[in-house]
């Protein structure tokens, strides 16, 4: 696929035509169809996502555009301490125009690196700390209506902090971030309160809380495959 230059502003400044769609992806519907992409325009071309519109066979019969968001991915940490108690971060998310409490998290945006190993550097990075013990909670797709995003969710236990020496040096609204520990019920607590509205957030809090309350046998490998897109 070409890749659309950038002018000033980050808007692309041309359109491409995906010279692979076809083999995009083929899914069945319910109703005996399938949805199968037949062209796809890139409109926009960014560092973390890109946006496009693609043309898509519909099982009643015809075709339907449908734009979207193209994501890199993100990874996110739910990591518990000995007393039960998780960390949080509060950052400033400028299109909702404020600060939220949120999970230690980051995009995966390094080539070649594991997705455990990607939630280990956004965890050292945002909340100083090291864990020895990692699990799969749950996969994400916090927009499907708009994007093919998702955020794959840790659990990280048996904590340790990062020398002083060794810690990362935030910048932009991570420098202004806050690091705070809350007892997992009253975290749980809180976004049911709506004080806490990040979806990979709520989400990981109401996994985790579930997965302790069941003495964690629901947890899963950290290798665990990622579900192909169409369920397969």
């Amino acid at each position: 696929m070409a890749e659309a230059t950038v002018d000033d502003h980050g808007a692309g400044a041309d359109e491409s035509t995906d010279s692979t769609v076809g083999n995009d992806f083929t899914v069945a519907s319910g109703v005996g169809g399938v949805y199968r992409v037949v062209e796809s325009r890139q409109r926009f071309v960014g560092p973390v996502f890109s946006v496009v519109t693609d043309t898509v066979t519909m099982p009643g019969g015809g075709t339907a555009e449908r734009d979207y968001i193209r994501h890199v991915g993100a990874v996110g940490v739910v990591a518990l301490d000995a007393d039960d108690r998780v960390v949080l971060v509060r950052q400033y998310r400028h299109p909702v125009r404020r600060s939220l409490w949120e999970l230690p998290a980051g995009l995966t945006d390094v080539a070649g690196e594991d997705l455990v190993a990607s939630a280990a550097r956004e965890l050292a990075e945002e909340a100083d700390l090291v864990a020895a013990r990692w699990d799969l909670l749950v996969d994400v797709h916090p927009t499907p209506g708009c994007s093919n995003e998702m955020i794959r969710l840790f659990l990280a236990r048996d904590l340790s902090e990062v020398p002083h020496s060794d810690r990362h040096v935030r910048t932009h609204e991570e420098a202004d971030m806050t690091i705070a520990w809350f007892d997992l019920d009253e975290a749980v607590a809180m976004a049911l309160r709506g004080e806490i509205t990040n979806a990979a957030c709520l989400i990981g809090l109401l996994a985790a809380a579930r997965a302790r309350d069941s003495g964690w046998a629901a947890l899963r490998p950290v290798d665990t495959p990622v579900a192909l897109p169409g369920g397969r």
